[in-house]
């Protein structure tokens, strides 16, 4: 099974948040310092931390009195959205430079397409090293980067190589792919999960060399095309492609918002406000898209970690719709049917199987005229004075979020 040779790159940035604290105030350098948010709202968790703070065995996801334990000198910066979008946009455009196939996977990690760019800009390792270069000196932030012959042997290259390497650059391709992956464990293949790693060890695979031993067959009857999926990564095989600009709403599946609370919310009414919040954002999303949602999706999390509990449920709606007033009794009736009436931690709304707004049912009682008049206005209130220019009174309610939120990027400080 063969693929045409490509030059995949997959640019990771080191510590990226942590990074650029330290871009920006370079006395931080060297020391253990932690990108955190705030405690007391409950989003006292670490975001990023600094290489001499993972020394310590400070890592992304744990609490902010764990770092404490670990590493009493410990140094907390709040985190700045904004920023740190700032500094991305500023990678991508680095990276534009050498191709126009570039493809952000988040935040803090691009791929890129350079097939056929080392007639202009020498060997991929040149390139590389290039690409390193300037993002060091532009910007302050380290970065690395893992190549393949397609995108997975590139995350594979970065993450399991590159990260660890001085030269901050590693190479996978057909030809090696097996040679350095085969001892690795089976959880550090893309895709295995922890959950998929424990069924992996019942059956005695423990490397992507075990993995990669197995029938096709068997992986496809046990987990059908998750199986297939999982064969073919431990195979380096990948047929996807980089993209030669970023997606757009014509591809968008769906838009969603999740949030965790400041507090646990035990009271059905406080609850449902910050579902109604919810729901507008995402429906307020989906009309800048010019898309409607035909399936909402409702999302739970219990606040008993010992005893987790909550549920993902969605419906499909009676018609595509993106409006709040329509989509709203669904989110409240999902709740409350599956919500086993235990304080909450975490709430979720999404609309997805998005269709184009041109493509509207036409009704002689739903009004849509009316609606779509009414949520224009809306909209354009929104747009000139933000998200607090025109609101529902139930954001004045105690437990809602809208206030609290209004000024964040992803729940944090921008």
């Amino acid at each position: 099974m063969t693929q045409s040779r490509r030059t995949i790159f997959l640019a990771d940035m080191q510590s990226f948040y942590a990074s650029v604290e330290i871009a920006r105030n370079p006395s931080l350098r060297g020391k253990p310092l932690v990108v955190c948010g705030d405690p007391a709202l409950r989003h006292g968790i670490v975001l990023a931390a600094s290489p001499e703070a993972k020394a310590y065995g400070i890592k992304s996801g744990q609490p902010a009195w764990e770092c404490r334990r670990l590493c009493p000198w410990t140094v907390f910066v709040r985190p700045h959205m904004q920023t740190y979008i700032d500094y991305s946009l500023r990678i991508t455009r680095i990276f534009e430079q050498f191709t126009d196939r570039v493809a952000p996977y988040s935040i803090d990690e691009q791929f890129l397409d350079l097939t056929g760019c080392e007639k202009i800009f020498g060997p991929p390792r040149e390139i590389a090293a290039a690409m390193i270069k300037r993002v060091w000196e532009e910007t302050g932030v380290r970065c690395r980067i893992g190549h393949g012959e397609n995108p997975l042997q590139a995350k594979m290259a970065c993450d399991r190589f590159a990260k660890h390497s001085k030269a901050g650059y590693f190479e996978l391709n057909h030809d090696n792919y097996s040679v350095y992956t085969k001892d690795l464990p089976i959880g550090d293949l893309f895709g295995v999960g922890h959950r998929m790693e424990r069924n992996f060890h019942r059956m005695g695979v423990r490397t992507i060399g075990h993995l990669a031993g197995l029938p096709r067959e068997t992986l496809v009857r046990r987990w059908g095309v998750n199986g297939e999926l999982l064969w073919l990564n431990a195979h380096g095989i990948d047929y996807s492609t980089v993209p030669p600009a970023v997606g757009s709403a014509a591809v968008q599946k769906g838009v969603g918002q999740s949030l965790t609370l400041p507090r646990d919310y035990a009271a059905l009414k406080e609850i449902e406000v910050v579902l109604l919040e919810m729901t507008e954002e995402v429906c307020y999303r989906a009309r800048a898209l010019g898309r409607r949602g035909t399936i909402v999706n409702v999302y739970c999390r219990g606040a008993d970690f010992d005893h987790p509990s909550g549920f993902s449920r969605q419906k499909k709606l009676p018609e595509a719709t993106a409006f709040a007033t329509d989509v709203y009794p669904f989110v409240c009736r999902l709740f409350r049917r599956h919500w086993d009436g235990k304080p909450v931690r975490t709430l979720g709304v999404a609309l997805t199987g998005l269709v184009d707004c041109r493509e509207q049912q036409l009704s002689f009682f739903s009004r849509q005229e009316k609606k779509n008049a009414l949520n224009r206005a809306m909209d354009v209130v929104r747009q000139r004075y933000g998200k607090t220019g025109l609101f529902r009174a139930a954001s004045l309610t105690p437990g809602a979020q809208l206030f609290p939120r209004a000024t964040r990027i992803g729940g944090h400080e921008a």
